[in-house]
């Protein structure tokens, strides 16, 4: 799971215990993935010092992963899917370091797919499916079982320094700026 410490990232994080898999968070650095782990996640990739291709090899035995969640893009896509296990599922949600290219070649050497999820499209083409997804949601949040993690508040007035910290990667999970704080 590449980007597992961001917003959408942790959420899969928590989605992926709750369906049973096994979770290898990937993230920047040491106190991102402190907070995947925190959050669920099994194993962990820093790929700012491991290269994530080896290491998940490593973690699977040299299987390969079943399934990579990018919301990441850029350079690392490419190693996620070398890092693929036969038959694996490559899930694109996002492009936050760049729109990558991936070599096609790997998707017939692994048998494998990449697939596009555009939940922003979903809603309007499949509004079925978004209503069992926010049934389950819900759900989940009703029994507990799942709880957004806010990494930081902000007073409205330092919401430019909130922003500034988003761009500059300095938090995990949500932010949050609050009017009346």
């Amino acid at each position: 799971m590449l980007g597992a410490a961001g917003n959408v990232g942790l959420a899969a994080v928590e989605l992926g215990k709750l369906m049973g898999a096994r979770v290898i968070a990937a993230a920047s650095s040491p106190e991102k993935l402190a907070v995947c782990v925190e959050r669920g996640a099994d194993d962990t990739i820093d790929y700012s010092t491991e290269d994530l291709k080896t290491r998940a090899k490593e973690l699977t035995g040299g299987k390969g992963v079943d399934v990579i969640y990018d919301c990441v893009g850029g350079d690392y896509a490419e190693a996620a899917l070398r890092a693929i296990g036969w038959e694996g599922r490559f899930l694109v949600i996002g492009f936050t370091a760049g729109i990558p290219k991936l070599p096609l070649n790997l998707t017939l050497l692994k048998s494998c797919q990449v697939i596009g999820v555009f939940y922003g499209a979903m809603i309007s083409k499949q509004p079925e499916l978004l209503q069992e997804i926010t049934t389950d949601l819900y759900s989940f949040l009703e029994e507990g079982k799942l709880e957004p993690y806010v990494s930081a508040r902000y007073p409205l007035a330092e919401a430019p320094q909130a922003l500034r910290d988003l761009l500059d990667r300095k938090v995990t999970g949500k932010v949050v700026i609050e009017a009346n704080r």
